[in-house]
This record gives C-alpha cells, sequence and structure tokens, in this order.
C-alpha cells in the first residue's frame, strides 16, 4: 500500500521522502481543508526533492462551486504545474447543489491532460456518494481521495469499501482524514492502494501570545468567502480623494 503525504510546507515535502512516502500532495493553509500553494514553493519542491510532487489545485475555500474567473485561475495553476514537471494535480468542482460539475470539471481535465488527476475530498459534499461516484467514472480520473462522506476515513470505512467495490479498478479510492499509525492496518486489510494523510505535529513558534491576532475566527466558518465588495471601495476613494 502506497503513502501519500499532504505536504503543507517545503519541511513537510521533505520530510515526506526522507520518511519513505511515495508521493506529496502539495497545498497551504490545512486548517481550511487546503489551497493551492505558492509558485515558488511548487517549484522549489519538485526542483530539490525526487519525490513524485501532486499540487492542490483549489483557488479558495468556501465552497466547491467556481466561477469562471476562478477556473480561469486553476487553469493558470495547472498549466504552471505541468511546466514546471509535477507529477500530478488534485481538484475538483462541484455545482451549488453539491453534485459534480461535469462541464467544469472537463475544463480541469483537458487543463490537466497528461497529469495524473486526483478528485479531491469536494466529494464528501455530494449528497449521494454512489451517483457521484458514477459521474466521476465518466472522466479519464485516476484516483478518488475520500474520507468516507465522514470526519475520518476510519469512520467512513463501511461507505470506503463500498466505494472500492463499485470503482472496480476503473479509478482508485484513496482513503484520507485522520489516518495514523493506530488505524492504517485497516486499510491495509481492507485492500486499498494507498491511503492519505499529513502525519502532523503542530508546535507552537511564538514565544508570548501577540496583544494583536492575526486570525478571523468569523472566517473560519464553514461556506464563508471574503470578497471585496465595489461600492464599499468607491465610496472609502470618493473620501480620499476629496
Amino acid at each position: 500500500m502506497q503513502v501519500e503525504i499532504c505536504a503543507n510546507s517545503f519541511e513537510s515535502a521533505l520530510a515526506a521522502q526522507q520518511g519513505g512516502a511515495d508521493r506529496i500532495e502539495l497545498c497551504t493553509e490545512l486548517s481550511v481543508g487546503g489551497l493551492t500553494p505558492s509558485h515558488g514553493l511548487i517549484e522549489k519542491v519538485t526542483s530539490e526533492l525526487q519525490i513524485p510532487v501532486h499540487v492542490l489545485i483549489r483557488p479558495r475555500s468556501g465552497n466547491f462551486t467556481y466561477s469562471p474567473a476562478e477556473l480561469d485561475v486553476m487553469h493558470r495553476d495547472i498549466e504552471f504545474c505541468k511546466m514546471i514537471g509535477c507529477a500530478g494535480v488534485v481538484s475538483g468542482a462541484l455545482n451549488s447543489d453539491n453534485t459534480i460539475a461535469k462541464e467544469k470539471l472537463e475544463l480541469l481535465l483537458t487543463a490537466a491532460e497528461g497529469l495524473c488527476f486526483t478528485f479531491h475530498r469536494a466529494f464528501d459534499w455530494c449528497p449521494d456518494a454512489i451517483v457521484a461516484l458514477d459521474a466521476l467514472l465518466q472522466f479519464p480520473i485516476k484516483r478518488l481521495l475520500t474520507s468516507g462522506k465522514e470526519q475520518t476515513a476510519a469512520e467512513g470505512l463501511s461507505l470506503l469499501n463500498q466505494l472500492l467495490e463499485k470503482s472496480n479498478d476503473q479509478i482508485e479510492i484513496m482513503p484520507g482524514s485522520g489516518i495514523n499509525i493506530g488505524n492504517i492496518s485497516a486499510f491495509k486489510a481492507n485492500n486499498f492502494k494507498s491511503v492519505h494523510l499529513s502525519a502532523g505535529k503542530k508546535i507552537q513558534v511564538l514565544q508570548r501570545k501577540p496583544d494583536v491576532g492575526m486570525h478571523s475566527l468569523r472566517l473560519f466558518e464553514e461556506g464563508i468567502v471574503s470578497t471585496s465588495q465595489k461600492d464599499v471601495i468607491s465610496e472609502i476613494v470618493s473620501v480620499c480623494k476629496r
């Protein structure tokens, strides 16, 4: 069984290689489910490490329903990944009702032609897992990353096994979320080809709590997207320019 490490920094990616992992999903901001890393980080990891690098293509948190402008950003990021020599990308798109957005997915797959494509845990928001899997089976997707629609893959093991049987090796089902040394054997025993985990340890890097915090708890609410508003900007500019 192969091990994919969700690496959120160069240090994490290096640890994955040194620890013997088979590949990396490179991303940032694990606190919101992961976002696309900077081009600088992608280039440093792919140029300095030998382990295959798969890059998360997710331009923002909030949901997985993307506008044409956001899809254009995702396309550009995929093109960069191809140019820099990444092995694959990890992405996905949903409709507003959280069903698979087939037309948008096709655009992403076209951009990623020649790269290994993993559909990410947006799948776990789909209302019907079997219907969603049937939709994905229509596309040239290498693997599906999912927790089995539960907070952890261990809790979702029953559905994961159903998906494994239903997929019939047309798409690899890769369990992810909450996998650790205590439960890894269960996934191996159930014949999954690979697992996804961060193997992370939280380290406090501040010597003392700052007087002014940089985290905004109101923006961490699930589904919240903060977008600059033209009318508010115009009003501010008009005051500044008087």
